[in-house]
């Protein structure tokens, strides 16, 4: 069975904002912070892709300041076809676009290690999500894993747990984000708001 979920959100869409199932106040939450005069925020989805788990956060960058907004994975089943996971995770994706607005995303550069298969895997995940912004023009900015572990920890030769652990601290967060698709896409979320304004 495949699934979307949100483990942890400030803001209880359970995607179904178009659905007429959310209360104003819950609308609300899910809609960009009030600005302070002359500051424009910026709304910023990470994504950490994948076939069978993709990861989502969502953060705004006012000022100075990054506030949490939401994370979540979009999880597909191996038994299906791959084009069917493929088309999951655009229609998901595009939901979680609709419903948390973001200005502009982040993601990370594909890399080719040894697992060929495997990068070929998440290459076409991360066309589909690419595609789900492109196509509602929201800018995508790509960082390398060194970029991305050098603003997160400052040190580009950090550990995923001391990448994980400081996206907590960062974000004032009780816990790590869970599961970790969803914690790396927070990561890369912040590396973009650290990175200056969208070109």
């Amino acid at each position: 069975m495949f699934r979307t979920f949100i483990p942890i959100s400030a803001s209880p869409t359970d995607l179904k904002r178009n659905s007429g199932l959310l209360s104003r106040a819950e609308k609300k939450a899910c809609g960009p912070r009030e600005p302070k005069p002359g500051v424009s925020p910026r709304r910023i989805l990470g994504v950490d892709p994948g076939l069978a788990s993709s990861g989502w956060g969502v953060l705004e960058y006012v000022g100075s300041r990054l506030h949490y907004i939401a994370h979540g994975c979009i999880e597909t089943e191996a038994g299906r076809s791959r084009a069917e996971r493929l088309f999951f995770i655009y229609r998901s994706f595009c939901k979680i676009i609709d419903a948390y607005k973001p200005s502009e995303s982040a993601i990370e550069k594909l890399y080719f290690g040894k697992n060929v298969t495997n990068a070929m895997y998440v290459a076409e995940a991360r066309g589909v999500l690419s595609m789900a912004l492109a196509r509602r023009g929201i800018p995508v900015k790509e960082y390398n894993p060194n970029a991305i572990k050098q603003a997160v920890v400052g040190s580009a030769s950090a550990d995923k747990r001391q990448v994980q652990e400081m996206v907590r601290l960062i974000l004032g967060l009780k816990e790590v984000p869970k599961p970790d698709h969803a914690a790396d896409a927070l990561g890369a979320a912040i590396c973009c708001a650290h990175s200056g304004n969208p070109g």
